[in-house]
């Protein structure tokens, strides 16, 4: 599967696309591919951890822009990896970038493992939650979900983040934030300590990330009706 996602984001403006896996046998699959790959430690507490050694073994200037995609996104799009990196590189003040897609139904709205994106006016990132934001005081009743949702549509979290190669290395360093425990969001904490983080909304529906044995069949149902070229 990794391989597949790295496939993927060889299609993309990239101009390197390098694995970083924990296992020797990710790394051996990944080279019989022809997919670059490095190994590092098994200990790293995050993927943000991950990318910081990666980082470091790859010799990359602070200013280089690192797009770390998951490994369980197969099916991702790379005009979506572009567009993380490009956003970045338009909001020089901007430490990080990520992406959001309109919600389109009340039940992703409610949903606390659809994580919500507010933007300000510049494509910034005020807050990422996992509670129904912005909540419609108007649209509904005693604390009961919406009939509709408001207008604008609400933002739904796209876990792909871009990075300038200085501000990741400086990530796993900064103390966690409080509201960052309670959420169980990471990205918090780079605006818990001031940074920005700018924001893509894409108008495309990401593709399916695995996460449970049903995402997987349904991600090989898909390879096997239209195998990649």
């Amino acid at each position: 599967m990794v391989v597949r996602v790295a496939q993927r984001a060889g299609e993309s403006s990239a101009a390197r696309v390098v694995v970083a896996g924990d296992d020797p046998s990710i790394v051996a699959a990944c080279k019989a591919h022809g997919v670059e790959a490095i190994l590092t430690r098994q200990d790293h507490p995050s993927g943000t951890d991950r990318l910081a050694e990666a980082c470091e073994q790859l010799g990359l200037d602070g200013d280089d822009i690192v797009v770390n995609v998951q490994g369980d996104e197969p099916l991702i799009d790379p005009a979506l990896i572009d567009a993380v990196a490009s956003t970045l590189a338009t909001h020089a003040e901007a430490a990080m970038s990520t992406a959001a897609h309109e919600i389109d139904s009340i039940g992703d709205f409610m949903n606390p493992n659809v994580v919500k994106a507010v933007l300000d006016t510049q494509g910034n990132a005020m807050y990422f939650s996992r509670a129904p934001i912005p909540w419609w005081r108007d649209g509904s009743a005693n604390g009961a979900p919406p009939a509709v949702l408001p207008t604008p549509a609400p933002l739904r979290h796209i876990g792909i983040y871009g990075y300038r190669a200085g501000f990741v290395r400086k990530f796993p360093s900064l103390p966690p934030a409080p509201v960052e425990a309670t959420e169980a969001l990471e990205q918090l904490r780079a605006l818990w300590h001031g940074h920005r983080i700018a924001v893509h909304v894409s108008h495309v529906a990401p593709g399916p990330g695995i996460d449970t044995p049903e995402d997987l069949a349904r991600v090989r149902a898909v390879f096997a009706a239209a195998p990649p070229a």
